[in-house]
């Protein structure tokens, strides 16, 4: 059954904003067969402020059935976020293996 993805994880502060670790997630679950929304995809300005990010991010957010949290996404404010809003709206939720 193809799920509708979104990937969540740590962004502020980490080497390339962790777009690395995003963009490996989101082949991954493309090559299994699902629809992936990537925030690094959404937010490719390393300039733009976080707000305007997080409101692009949570929009895409609410679209998918499912997200996965990639490590170290409890230290992040715009991660613990998603996944609050991801939890109340029952969407299925997966943590990515370190």
């Amino acid at each position: 059954m193809t799920k509708t993805i979104y990937i969540s994880g740590p962004m502020t502060g980490m080497p390339d904003l962790n777009f690395p670790a995003f963009h490996a997630a989101a082949k991954m679950l493309r090559d299994l067969g699902h629809e992936v929304v990537n925030p690094a995809e959404l937010n490719p300005d390393h300039t733009m402020p976080w707000g305007e990010c997080m409101r692009k991010d949570i929009a895409a957010l609410v679209t998918c059935d499912t997200i996965v949290l990639l490590p170290g996404w409890q230290q992040s404010r715009g991660a613990t976020l998603e996944q609050h809003i991801a939890e109340r709206l029952s969407m299925a939720q997966i943590e990515a293996a370190p």
